[in-house]
């Protein structure tokens, strides 16, 4: 099976309520975005959570507690519970730092689960959740899927010496894959990676991220410009070094009517003070363009809508991406997309109908598609609406929720059959 012709799943079936855990140890749903560690995975997994709940599902959250302030469980909305899993210190952490503490959230778990019974699914997300829950699934019988989000071999292809990732995640990747009663994965792209490290691809279901259609949408409120250059580029996202704004900076160097304003990173008060940000100011002072570029730190969610309506241009040149959320988000909104052809970005945006996909790292490209549609505001509206359709055709949450349901189905009835052949 070849990664187009991987499943993908989309029907809903509406069959008894499911007692679902979806385990995320770093990525809390309650946690506040755009810091290094809480970004796309935090949202798909408090909207899928949700998501799953309007379909009648009772669904808990399991994240590790990194915090001494937090209660054992909250209740995120109707349905959803978030519960606080006591493994490694109650303080933040890296996520690289985590790999010690998952024997300890893995028992937990058993213990957890043995005391209020098994869910009848667990679906793991990240390679540490997907590590714990595999030794407590297997002990318990419980049947899982797993969503890796972002795969170690991508990361250290791209980051080399600078990968911060145990040496082990790779290996237990694999074991992850291997050991898991399904993937699903979020594009195709990733079941093409999965088959190189040997996990089949007919073992995977490709089952993309959503965005919540409500509230990103053309029309609202609009964040104001507040800047007397005509054109406004936006990049918004994690303030890390593979997302790209270095070339979104070296861009803007060659569109003097335009201002880039980069989202993300630490709040407002504390960007002075941040590294990634001191390194691209540098970038920005010698490229000539410190004037035209604005570091806004991180945005709160209920404001995220408003700033992407209020683009021209929304730029997502990252070295790689697994998914990407915020084409899908900017797209949602009716906004234009400039992205890189990495990743889940290649499902998603589609070239020159919603927007334009580039090389990544190709800086005269990314210069070359921005100018074109800041050049032509009708193009800018014919994308925007196309991406809007696109949108509502394929990516919403209810629609995401289905196809995973779909997925769990399949499932616990192959769980079925192989019971039934062996009785």
């Amino acid at each position: 099976m070849t990664p187009s012709t991987a499943r993908s799943i989309g029907s809903p079936h509406q069959l008894r309520p499911l007692s679902l855990a979806l385990v995320s140890e770093h990525a809390s749903p309650l946690a506040t975005l755009g810091g290094v560690d809480a970004g796309g995975q935090n949202v798909h997994v408090a909207a899928l959570a949700g998501a799953l709940a309007d379909r009648g599902h009772r669904v808990t959250v399991y994240t590790r507690r990194d915090s001494q302030t937090l209660p054992v469980t909250s209740r995120l909305r109707p349905g959803v519970t978030v519960h606080h899993v006591p493994a490694g210190p109650a303080e933040q952490l890296p996520k690289d730092e985590l790999l010690p503490h998952m024997r300890e959230f893995a028992y937990y778990l058993m213990q957890h689960w043995l005391e209020t019974g098994p869910p009848d699914l667990v679906h793991s997300h990240f390679w540490m959740s997907g590590l714990a829950s595999l030794t407590a699934a297997r002990e318990l019988g419980v049947p899982m899927l797993h969503t890796y989000h972002a795969l170690g071999t991508v990361k250290r292809r791209h980051q080399g010496a600078a990968d911060t990732s145990p040496p082990s995640r790779i290996d237990f990747e694999r074991d992850v894959g291997f050991g898991c009663d399904r993937v699903v994965a979020t594009c195709r792209d990733e079941v093409t990676e999965l088959a190189r490290m040997g996990v089949p691809q007919d073992k995977a279901d490709v089952v993309p991220c959503g965005v919540d259609t409500e509230r990103f949408r053309p029309d609202g409120p609009v964040a104001q410009h507040g800047s007397a250059h005509r054109h406004r580029l936006l990049q918004l996202g994690r303030l890390v070094p593979r997302k790209g704004a270095a070339a979104s900076i070296a861009a803007v160097a060659h569109l003097p009517e335009a201002e880039l304003l980069v989202a993300g990173g630490p709040p407002p008060g504390l960007l002075a003070s941040d590294p990634e940000v001191r390194r691209l100011r540098a970038l920005a002072r010698e490229a000539g363009v410190l004037d035209r570029v604005r570091f806004v730190g991180a945005v709160p969610c209920d404001r995220v809508p408003a700033l992407l309506r209020s683009a021209d241009v929304v730029l997502c040149p990252a070295d790689y991406e697994p998914f990407g959320i915020v084409p899908l988000e900017a797209m949602a909104c009716g906004r234009p997309v400039v992205a890189s052809a990495v990743g889940g970005q290649q499902d998603t945006v589609a070239d020159h109908e919603t927007g334009r996909l580039v090389p990544p790292g190709d800086i005269r490209a990314l210069t070359a598609a921005t100018a074109e549609l800041l050049a032509d505001e009708t193009a800018r509206r014919a994308y925007g609406a196309a991406g809007r359709r696109r949108v509502l055709s394929r990516y919403g949450w209810p629609q995401v929720a289905a196809a995973t349901e779909r997925s769990y189905r399949s499932v616990l009835a192959g769980r079925l059959v192989v019971a039934g052949t062996t009785t």
